[in-house]
């Protein structure tokens, strides 16, 4: 398994689809079926274009687990006021998005992602929050074996329906 920033639309492309099956997987319970089936897994290039242009960042890093030659997953951690959601202080960072194809939950690649999200942030970090879903159980799962505790709760509105959250942190 490589993992390393995506180079090409080809692998933005995968990733877009691991996204879109993760969701449609792991909120099969929690989202309504329109809003899984409107969640993208055969991108256009204007989607494509859109979200490589959302990794440009210099507060962010984007990192692809490829494995095959075919990318299996990503993460995305971000730091600084601009590119964090209000629950990140300024010593913190924002694992804003990590997500695995589902056919590869529990091989390592998620574990093997957020390390290197972790590893990519500044030394004046000190520790990281993230959002989930509150029913989500195989993210409860995941980012509890991996040293995160669950320190509040919040809401997110999706498709016009609201759903609570909860948020996690860990030192680094």
């Amino acid at each position: 398994m490589e993992i390393r920033p995506p180079e090409t639309d080809p692998e933005i492309r995968e990733l877009i689809r691991a996204h879109g099956l993760s969701w449609r997987e792991a909120y099969d319970n929690i989202l309504p079926e329109p809003v899984l089936d409107a969640m993208t897994v055969d991108p256009t290039p204007e989607e494509v274009e859109g979200w490589a242009e959302g990794f440009g960042d210099d507060d962010s890093a984007v990192f692809v687990a490829v494995v095959d030659g075919t990318v299996r997953g990503f993460v995305d951690v971000r730091w600084g006021e601009e590119n964090t959601k209000s629950f990140v202080g300024p010593d913190e960072a924002d694992v804003k998005a990590i997500y695995v194809h589902p056919d590869w939950w529990g091989e390592g690649v998620g574990t093997a992602l957020l390390d290197r999200g972790l590893d990519a942030l500044p030394d004046r970090v000190e520790a990281v929050r993230l959002e989930a879903f509150a029913d989500n159980d195989v993210g409860a799962g995941f980012y509890e074996a991996r040293g995160f505790e669950r320190v509040e709760t919040d809401e997110t509105e999706i498709a016009g329906e609201t759903y609570p959250t909860a948020i996690y942190a860990r030192e680094v």
